[in-house]
């Protein structure tokens, strides 16, 4: 116990940013109008690319078996999570395209 309250007290300040930043975004997300949820997943689609390329790099500076197994878990839940997220992204743009008339 005594090890978690030095390591609080170390560290608060982070702390408390890590706790901002979670309120922060919470509130921001909350008030995006649903016309804008589209946009916003394919721009952390985007990020997300980003971080599959950082974490390519890091693999390939991996020293060791665990840090090599870590590095490929991150590339491939990263790239599942891109994946997945242009797949959403598709099908609610999909919603908004109009239907063929069928004609009789």
């Amino acid at each position: 116990m005594e090890n978690i309250l030095e390591f609080i007290y170390t560290y608060r300040q982070e702390i408390f940013l890590v706790i901002l930043s979670v309120f922060l975004g919470i509130e921001v997300i909350s008030h995006v109008p649903a016309v804008l949820h589209t946009p916003l997943m394919s721009g952390a689609n985007a990020i997300h690319g980003v971080v599959i390329i950082g974490a390519i790099i890091v693999m390939g500076h991996a020293e060791g078996v665990l840090a090599m197994v870590f590095g490929f878990l991150a590339v491939f839940l990263g790239t599942l999570n891109v994946v997945g997220g242009f797949v959403v992204t598709d099908r609610m743009l999909d919603m908004f395209k109009k239907k063929p008339e069928v004609k009789k």
